[in-house]
């Protein structure tokens, strides 16, 4: 009777340990690319960015423009060369094919690095920004909205949405929202 008793008392205070925390709970969620849409320094980003991309993109097209003018050579006079230099020829076009494969596999790679690279510092001041609202706001949880693929908000209220509260810590006035 007493194992019970204890057993009943035992489930009551975690029932109200439970309650109590759900009292505290206070959840808030944010889309952080629509924050960063809005920053100053995402239009130089953007700039800078496409900028490196434009580098690479002439790279390529300089590298490809040579093997084309490797190839039509061989074309035209391929039938003039003996096998040695035909041979030659040959594997200087497949080293070219190869060069630009390499260069345009390499090309993506440093290019996704240079956007982490500069994205990094902005990410970091949000994110900053998001932590300062959490605690001076009383927020418990803040989630990530509106981002394809990490979106794990199935529902909010729209007076949790803090990124307008993250803009102006950040010293940014929100644009007006249509309708209100």
């Amino acid at each position: 009777m007493k194992a019970k008793i204890l057993s009943v008392i035992v489930v009551l205070m975690a029932c109200a340990a439970q309650v109590s925390a759900q009292e505290n709970l206070k959840i808030g969620y944010t889309n952080a690319d629509y924050v960063l849409s809005l920053l100053p320094e995402a239009k130089q980003i953007d700039a800078e960015l496409k900028a490196y991309e434009k580098q690479l993109q002439n790279q390529i097209q300089a590298k490809y423009n040579n093997l084309q003018t490797k190839m039509s050579d061989y074309q035209a006079n391929a039938a003039t060369w003996d096998d040695l230099i035909r041979t030659d020829k040959e594997e200087e076009i497949q080293s070219l094919q190869q060069s630009i494969q390499k260069f345009s596999q390499d090309a993506e790679t440093s290019m996704g690095n240079k956007r982490n690279q500069l994205l990094k510092p902005v990410y970091e001041k949000i994110g900053n920004a998001i932590e300062q609202i959490a605690i001076e706001n009383g927020y418990t949880h803040i989630f990530s909205a509106g981002a394809p693929g990490f979106d794990v908000l199935l529902y909010a209220r729209e007076q949790d949405d803090v990124s307008n509260i993250i803009l102006k810590k950040l010293g940014i006035t929100p644009p007006a929202v249509e309708g209100k």
